[in-house]
């Protein structure tokens, strides 16, 4: 079954509001095994949400709308949809007594008994958390239509409890991804290290950039879940064989999480002294559920004072190296263990720019310290290539502490040549 989603709405269409419906869509087809073959956002307009309407029944077997079904005179997607696909509309009266129910009033006015009018025939499905249905039905030439309401609120329910399972009766295959999460390699060596894999129909593997790390995809189409997991399985293995140390997880939320989880099932606690990162290192940590049980505390010391005063950087190393330095990343590291008690202590001293750096220590220089209160480790990273951002320097520093956290947790070398 091949599929499109056409959202409806001038504010889509215009940026004013962010359009997450196609996302929540596509991710249930996927699921279904539903091949997505093309999106769109239409604005309010009767005559291109027409012309939209009829390319996607005749070239796809699946369209699903969303947006548009609401009370006011904007609202066009049903009329619209329902004419381009030979329906006539009909007043569904359970709808129209849920709606009379949901403002306590016998007597609705015209806008919005217009939401019970539904085409005829069609499968309703029911709207628990807003006014307006939804509704499933056939094309004239056999294209299944499925109308959604807009607000992500009414949308996600909706889909799961009553579209996802009507469509479930028309699919025999499910395709399930996993999501090989890989740091310390860019895309571009990981896809050449993974070229012959790519080959493949099925299963297929496609990598992926993230902001300063990468992920490869493993996509498998089978009969049911547990059979598409298997056919997963030995493609996972084999990237693990090849880039080894480099993959931190298998669908894994992000770096942090996994730190998180390990520190708590290792029961270590870890602090951090950040300068360049600003507390970015921090709110990462901590915007992890379960982090107040291995975070102890963090300190952000931008100037040498506050390195000195609060985490015993000696005077005589910012003097001879000044503030970013190898010598003062590990004196940080070694402070903040010092200072908060905690098993493992962070730091990071840097040049994020856009200012600030010279022909010695340039725009992207940022050394991170892991130390255990016994031993510190120093990574250096350099600027490579054109300038990037302040914000893909402090991301990137954060992250490589990060992985510096997870390798010692995992008993792996803390720095890399």
């Amino acid at each position: 079954m091949n599929a499109e989603i056409i959202s409806v709405g001038t504010e889509l269409l215009l940026g004013q509001v962010v359009n997450t419906d196609t996302a929540i869509v596509a991710r249930a087809l996927s699921a279904l095994g539903i091949n997505l073959l093309y999106s769109a956002v239409v604005g309010d307009n009767a005559e291109r949400l027409k012309t939209a309407v009829e390319t996607a029944i005749t070239r796809s077997d699946l369209l699903i709308m969303t947006g548009g079904l609401g009370p006011t005179a904007d609202d066009l997607t049903k009329e619209t949809t329902a004419a381009a696909a030979g329906r006539k509309l009909k007043l569904h009266e359970d709808s129209l007594r849920r709606i009379q129910t949901y403002f306590n009033e016998k007597h609705v006015s015209e806008n919005q008994e217009k939401q019970a009018w539904l085409p005829e025939g069609c499968t309703v499905l029911q709207n628990d958390n807003g006014t307006a249905p939804g509704c499933a039905f056939q094309a004239e030439n056999g294209c299944t239509v499925i109308m959604l309401p807009g607000p992500p609120s009414e949308l996600a329910p909706m889909l799961e409890n009553y579209a996802v399972p009507y469509l479930k009766k028309s699919v025999n295959s499910v395709i399930v991804s996993h999501n090989v999460h890989i740091y310390g390699r860019g895309e571009a060596p990981v896809a050449q290290m993974m070229d012959d894999l790519m080959d493949g129909e099925n299963p297929t593997l496609a990598p992926y950039a993230k902001e300063g790390e990468c992920y490869l995809r493993v996509t498998a189409k089978a009969a049911d879940e547990q059979q598409a997991d298997e056919m997963c399985a030995p493609v996972i293995e084999e990237i693990r064989n090849r880039l080894g140390e480099f993959v931190y997880g298998i669908d894994v939320e992000s770096l942090e999480a996994l730190v998180v989880k390990e520190l708590l099932q290792q029961g270590k606690k870890l602090a951090t002294a950040e300068s360049c990162t600003g507390g970015l290192l921090a709110k990462r940590i901590t915007d992890i559920s379960g982090s107040s049980a291995v975070f102890d505390m963090g300190c952000v010391t931008y100037a040498n004072e506050a390195k000195e005063a609060l985490l015993y950087v000696p005077h005589e190393i910012l003097e001879a190296h000044g503030a970013v330095s190898e010598e003062t990343a590990r004196a940080m590291a070694e402070g903040i263990v010092r200072r908060s008690g905690s098993d493992l202590g962070i730091g990071i001293t840097g040049i994020a720019g856009p200012d600030g750096g010279t022909e010695q220590k340039p725009v992207g220089l940022i050394y991170i310290a892991l130390s255990d209160g016994s031993q510190t480790w120093v990574v250096k990273r350099s600027p490579i290539g054109r300038t990037k951002n302040r914000e893909w320097h402090r991301h990137c520093a954060a992250s490589q502490a990060l992985d510096m956290v997870r390798r010692y947790l995992e008993g792996l070398p803390v720095t890399v040549e």
